[in-house]
């Protein structure tokens, strides 16, 4: 049986190739643009366009079975790990992005000092940072130019 299929039927989708596909691809690849899953997508499914994969993205956000991120800088990336609340760690260098845990375990994992009202049920963080392969190259340049 497709674990897929039955999720989308869970949310109240209908099972479609599209929407399989792009399930799949946001599983292989964490933190993907939509134009990376176009890309993914092209061999096994070469007519479909840009604004489907967004139709599909949009749909499989709204029931929760995608979770749609937006780093500051950075097209919108979707994932597969939702219901977390877990966080994002970004490179400001090559904009690779990691998933973090959430720092107390639940949601919300941050208290604001004032919530005007609101009852919060998450907090979303991202951390920016240099990642170690854009650190080591840093360092190897570093170490080429002439004292």
């Amino acid at each position: 049986m497709d674990v897929d299929a039955d999720l989308l039927r869970a949310s109240g989708l209908r099972v479609t190739t599209p929407r399989l596909a792009v399930l799949r691809a946001t599983e292989t690849m964490p933190h993907a643009t939509a134009d990376d899953i176009v890309t993914a997508l092209a061999a096994e499914l070469p007519t479909t366009s840009h604004q489907a994969v967004y139709g599909v993205l949009a749909a499989l956000t709204g029931v929760g079975l995608v979770r749609r991120i937006e780093p500051a800088g950075s097209p919108a990336r979707y994932e597969r790990r939702t219901g977390d609340n877990h966080h994002h760690v970004v490179c400001t260098m090559c904009g690779a992005i990691e998933d973090v845990d959430c720092a107390v375990g639940h949601a919300p994992c941050l208290t604001p000092s004032e919530t005007h009202g609101f009852a919060v049920a998450t907090a979303e963080v991202t951390y920016w940072g240099i990642c170690e392969r854009c650190a080591a190259a840093e360092r190897v340049d570093a170490e080429a130019v002439p004292a």
